[in-house]
C-alpha cells in the first residue's frame, strides 16, 4: 500500500533566509495525525540563502542525518568538528546525551539540504559525528546504501533498525524493491518525477509504503532517497 505525501499540502516555513517543506510535524506546523512514520521523526527540505543559516543550537537523543542536495554546508559543533560539505555529501550526528552545532551557508549560492531526524533505539548514547563523500557514480541507476543499523554494513551506522538508500535515475530507468514482512518504507523524491507503481510523484513529494513490491521508474529522470525500516 502506498500513501502519497503531496508537497503542496505539506507544512511550510517561509522566513526569507529559510524556505522549508516539512514532511512531518515540526516547528509551527503541527498535525497530530502526522507526527512521524515509524522511527522517522523529521524530514525537512530546507533552502538556505547565502550567508545565513542555523546558529549554534542543542540536540539530545536523536539520530540526525543531513543530505546536501545543492550548495555548501558549513558545520561546527561542540566536539570541535568543523567541516564543509557539498552536493551529495552526508553528515551524521548521534546527539545522545547532548551536542550543540551550527549549520551555515557561508557561500555565495543558495544551499538545499534534507534535514532528517531518526528516533534512536535507546536514550543517552555517547555523541558521535561523521561526514561522508560518496562518488556520484555509486548512486547512478542503482541503490547506494548510505545508512544501516549498527549490525549492518553501510558506511554510516545508526542506533536504529533502518536502512537508507539514494539513487539518481537517468531518463526512463527503473529500480525495484520489495518490502519484506514486518518492514515499511518512506520515499522522498528530491528532484524529477517518478512513477511509483501506480502513483505519480513530483519533486519534493513523499510516499509512505506499508507493503508490497515496488517499481520506481524515472519520468524522465529522478533523484530520490529511500528509508526502509522496522514496522511500527
Amino acid at each position: 500500500m502506498i500513501k502519497k505525501a503531496d508537497h503542496s499540502k505539506m507544512g511550510r516555513s517561509e522566513l526569507g533566509w529559510l524556505n522549508s517543506w516539512f514532511h512531518f510535524s515540526f516547528a509551527e506546523y503541527y498535525n497530530p495525525d502526522n507526527i512521524r512514520y515509524g522511527a522517522l521523526r523529521v524530514i525537512n527540505d530546507d533552502i538556505i540563502q547565502p550567508h545565513t543559516g542555523f546558529d549554534t543550537h542543542p540536540h539530545k537523543n536523536m539520530e540526525i542525518i543531513t543530505y546536501v542536495v545543492d550548495g555548501e554546508l558549513t558545520h561546527g559543533d561542540s566536539m570541535d568538528n568543523k567541516r564543509t560539505l557539498t552536493r551529495g555529501d552526508i553528515q551524521y550526528m548521534s546527539a545522545g546525551t547532548g551536542i550543540s552545532h551550527s549549520e551555515l551557508n557561508e557561500s555565495e549560492e543558495r544551499l538545499r539540504l534534507l534535514q532528517i531526524w531518526i528516533l534512536p533505539d535507546a536514550a543517552d548514547y555517547i555523541p558521535q559525528y561523521g561526514d561522508y563523500h560518496f562518488p556520484w557514480s555509486n548512486r547512478l541507476n542503482q541503490w547506494a546504501q548510505i545508512v544501516s543499523s549498527e549490525t549492518g554494513s553501510a558506511p554510516i551506522r545508526i542506533h536504529q533498525d533502518m536502512n537508507i538508500y539514494v539513487t539518481q535515475l537517468i531518463a526512463h530507468k527503473s529500480l525495484e524493491y520489495e518490502i519484506q514482512p514486518g518492514r515499511q518504507a518512506y520515499l522522498v523524491l528530491i528532484d524529477g518525477r517518478v512513477q511509483l507503481n501506480d502513483v505519480t510523484l513530483e519533486k519534493r513529494d513523499g510516499a509512505e509504503i506499508s507493503a508490497g513490491k515496488l517499481t520506481i521508474q524515472a519520468q524522465p529522470e529522478a533523484h530520490l532517497i529511500f528509508f526502509e525500516m522496522k514496522k511500527r
